[in-house]
Formats: C-alpha cells, structure tokens, sequence
C-alpha cells in the first residue's frame, strides 16, 4: 500500500537546463508535475513524448505551436490562468512571450526526465 508523501517547491533545488529555463518535478506513479521558470524569449525546441501533457500557465504567457501537419502548426497563445492539453505524441514547440512560470503536468511520468535524457532543453 502507498502512501502519501508531502512536497514544497521551496524544497527541491532548480535545475538549470539553460540559460533561460530551470525546472522542478514531482514524480508520483502514474504521473509528474513540473515547475518550469521561462525567461523572456526562451525557445522550447520542436519536441514530442508519449505523455499527454496539462500545461497551466502560473504567470507570464507562452505562444505554443500544436504541429498538425498544416503549413507552420496551430498557434495557441496561453496566458496567466489559462490552460492547454497537449496529447500524446503530438510534436509541439513553446516561446516564452513574457518571463514565465508553468506548471505542466505529464501523465505518464517523463522517462527522458528521470533519465536526464532530455538532449532538447538543455
């Protein structure tokens, strides 16, 4: 039998992936929360995972692009209080419009995370 376990943000140290990204997780069994700090003009590469992805935008505002395999992709703007589900497998890229802090949701847990495997953000 599981059992519950407490965390603070305030408590897990930020990992620097590059000079304008950090992130913090939580990983449960079946799924993980991220904390990702964007600066302004951050560029998260054209990517895919075999998780659905929940992204809420704390602060700040990210300009997704959903690839759909139409010219350029959909463009969704996500702004404080706003949130966008990203399925599996849909490669997808991100630009930090404003100093930015989000909280994404991954259901499963990233493997490329845990395994530090992640080549596209750092």
């Amino acid at each position: 039998m599981s059992t519950a376990s407490l965390h603070r943000w305030s408590d897990i140290p930020p990992e620097q992936l590059n000079p304008m990204l950090t992130r913090q997780y939580i990983s449960g069994e079946q799924s993980m929360i991220a904390r990702i700090v964007l600066d302004k003009g951050c560029v998260v590469p054209t990517h895919q995972h075999p998780n659905e992805q929940i992204a809420y935008i704390v602060s700040g505002a990210l300009e997704f692009v959903i690839e759909d395999g139409t010219p350029g992709g959909v463009k969704h703007i996500v702004r404080a209080g706003e949130v966008l589900v990203i399925p599996a497998n849909i490669p997808h890229s991100a630009v930090a419009l404003e100093d930015t802090v989000d909280l994404d949701l991954f259901a499963p847990p990233r493997q490329d995370w845990l395994t530090n495997t992640d080549t596209y953000l750092r």
